[in-house]
């Protein structure tokens, strides 16, 4: 079983923290004020005819481009590739994978056996086709994911959403008859938490009715539902308050035994976590809330630590043994160190095969791989070795055997493939596939940077580059970033970006803005609320960098980001439009004024702070893009991407944003996918055309 961190906005969010009475005030007079409110009715005829009136102009426009043509099937070639391989995950001793391609838009849910995997033409046995089940039903299903039952997994509950939306149909499904399961657990569409407890039990946090969700729109009860009976007749088993984030149930399947817990989000970094004892009842589990839940282990609970626990320090991951919960506090005596952080070496996540843990360290920015086992009442570490100056990490583990599988990419080397035998002393690894090369690496560099943000701190980057660079100012250059939410922007194969991009002549640089988990909870820590516009110090600073270095210059330099990304990029454009030609704004937060009151908003507020809160209030008007915005002047010709279905992070921030600049008379581009989600698209297709407008509009402003 795996738990890590996760990357971009989760699907898990926050908290509203402010009275009703302190909203109100503080809202009416911003409402009042804003003539785009309008274009926050999601699927409203007049908000979607915007949408569609701005898509025509913008694809009638970069469709004109010579270029466009060239690049959509550079794209093309390689995102339909037919010797792509095949990402797998271990289920029972199979390789389970989900597949696209020209013929299967909406894709394949299929599994192989490991020994076929390793052959050139692996036997693939279908278990889902989700565009025959789309025809069938008549539904635009996008595939959300299926949790199957352990130790046998001959049941599955299927994941399906409309349009690629976060909220899914949940239905069961049988794995041997490869059939849905008529009057299984089933659910309509909503936001919904559910988890087998066991073959005829599952944890179901959903919309009850009334009242029966939090502010943030996920869950905020969680009920006992047994097969064969209503949902109506659930049994509550855990409530929480509307101002909680989500509260949820789950049960992990070790070879040791069944664990099930309750977990109730306040915050997004903070949570309370209760184990049911065998006679029902619950025990809180004495940790601090702001401890991360890591899974079970050898009948001991791991956490990983966010602030210093006695003489344990953020970032390490402690154990606690199971039978010492019922002491409270006390537990804290019998605590042990797994692994414990240093200036350059953080964990993002844990998983566990039968015997042993898998620990994801990031070292100075790069993934490496360690193995943990206990021996008695000690932990013994060992690192895993492969591959070079990269990522190396572990892809897939499962409690009912000791294999796993485990990866290595960088940005220029492609991802290669292994399978492992965790008992083995030696940590051999055996190569099972590797991915073809989709561009050529020859005469390109990797390089890493310092930038002196404007505090002094000095904040890292990448830089992928032709090695012969002329340093004169003229080089098309790209900045990518997130800075948020603890997500390490670390390398990855660059694919499409190397064809695209590089190839052409390009420069591409990857940010590790302080926000992100490169460097433990600290590097997040000190951008939260209040301290929010380092984040966008620390981006320019790098902009700045690399214009003094001659790597490129204003004319040449271009921004891109999505999500907490596509904040960062509209709140650096806003504050610097002198730095960049080429903006890129994708599926983003922008009034942050707002943000509190649209879908999953309410959840990121420990992240961004409560706008309704005076100080907080004053500290987001600094930055906050939609506010900042102005007539008098001038911007580079942003490009703005959303998603219709997003109903995460709402559309309407891009939405409004595009209407305000238009009216002040700024040159701008809009694209809003009809369908997607917060990925921005739904299938192959929409993924094409989406990065084809992207690096149409790059090579049009920078070169």
């Amino acid at each position: 079983m795996t738990f890590s961190k996760s990357i971009l906005l989760l699907p898990f969010l926050l908290v509203a923290c402010k009275t009703n009475t302190m909203q109100k005030e503080m809202a009416k007079p911003y409402e009042a004020e804003d003539k785009y409110l309008w274009l926050e009715e999601v699927e409203s005829p007049k908000a979607l005819q915007f949408a569609k009136d701005e898509n025509k102009k913008t694809l009638e426009h970069f469709k004109k481009n010579p270029l466009f043509k060239s690049l959509e099937a550079d794209i093309r070639k390689i995102l339909l590739a037919k010797d792509r391989v095949p990402g797998v995950s271990l289920k029972n001793g199979d390789l389970y994978n989900f597949w696209q391609d020209e013929k299967h838009v909406r894709g394949l849910w299929r599994k192989t056996a490991l020994e076929s995997y390793k052959t050139a033409q692996p036997q693939w046995d279908v278990i889902i086709d989700v565009d025959a089940l789309a025809k069938k039903d008549g539904e635009n299903w996008v595939w959300k994911g299926a949790s199957t039952l352990p130790p046998h997994h001959e049941r599955a509950l299927v994941y399906l959403s409309r349009g690629g939306k976060d909220a899914v149909v949940v239905r069961e499904f049988d794995m041997k008859t490869k059939q849905f399961i008529k009057g299984g657990f089933e659910l309509p569409e909503e936001k919904s938490n559910v988890s087998w407890k066991d073959e005829n039990t599952v944890l179901v946090g959903t919309n009850f009715g009334p009242d029966s969700m939090t502010d943030s729109g996920y869950p905020r009860i969680v009920k006992e539902w047994k097969r064969g009976t209503p949902l109506s007749e659930a049994k509550t088993k855990i409530e929480g308050v509307k101002e909680d984030m989500s509260v949820y149930g789950y049960t992990q399947f070790t070879p040791e035994g069944t664990y099930t817990f309750f977990t109730k989000r306040v915050g997004f970094y903070e949570g309370v976590d209760w184990y049911e004892l065998p006679d029902g009842s619950r025990v809180e589990i004495p940790m601090p809330h702001d401890a991360e839940f890591n899974g079970v282990f050898k009948n001991q609970f791991l956490y990983l630590l966010r602030s210093d626990l006695g003489g344990f320090k953020q970032g390490s991951l402690v154990a606690l043994p199971v039978d010492k919960v019922s002491l409270g506090k006390n537990a804290h005596k019998f605590l042990q160190l797994i692994f414990a952080p240093t200036d350059t070496r953080f964990l993002q996540g844990v998983s566990s095969s039968k015997n042993y843990l898998f620990l994801y360290t990031i070292d100075n920015v790069l993934s490496k791989i360690v193995k943990a086992s206990y021996e008695g009442e000690k932990w013994k570490l060992e690192n895993v070795e492969l591959g070079g100056n990269g990522m190396a990490y572990v892809t897939s583990t499962e409690d009912e055997s000791d294999t796993y599988l485990a990866q290595y990419v960088d940005f220029l080397t492609p991802f290669s493939t292994f399978v492992g035998d965790a008992a083995d002393p030696q940590n051999k690894l055996e190569l099972i596939k590797k991915s073809p090369e989709r561009f050529n690496p020859q005469g390109l560099k990797i390089t890493r940077h310092l930038a002196t943000s404007k505090d002094g701190t000095k904040i890292p980057y990448f830089m992928v580059a032709k090695e012969n660079i002329k340093l004169d100012g003229k080089n098309p250059t790209l900045q990518y970033g997130y800075g948020g939410f603890e997500a390490a922007m670390q390398p990855s194969y660059l694919g499409s970006i190397g064809k695209v991009w590089l190839e052409r002549g390009g420069v591409y640089v990857l940010t590790n803005l302080r926000g992100g988990g490169e460097f433990g909870p600290a590097w997040h820590k000190a951008v939260l609320k209040e301290n929010r516009y380092k984040v966008y110090e620390d981006n320019i600073a790098i902009s700045e960098d690399l214009i003094a270095r001659g790597v490129t210059s204003p004319e040449h330099l271009g921004i891109s980001g999505r999500s907490n990304g596509g904040l960062l990029t509209g709140a650096t454009f806003t504050q610097r439009p002198d730095l960049y030609n080429a903006v890129i704004v994708g599926v983003p937060l922008l009034d942050m004024l707002r943000y509190h009151k649209l879908l999953a908003g309410a959840s990121w507020m420990d992240e961004y702070g409560n706008p309704d809160d005076p100080k907080m209030r004053e500290a987001i008007l600094k930055y906050s893009p939609y506010q900042k915005v102005n007539a008098q002047t001038k911007y580079p010709e942003v490009f703005f991407m959303t998603s219709t279905k997003d109903d995460r992070v709402h559309p309407g921030h891009a939405r409004k944003m595009v209407a305000k600049m238009r009216e002040q008379g700024h040159p701008l581009f809009y694209y809003e996918n009809m369908e997607g989600g917060h990925a921005g698209n739904a299938n192959i297709e929409q993924s094409i055309l989406w990065n084809t407008l992207e690096y149409t509009y790059l090579w049009e402003k920078l070169k």
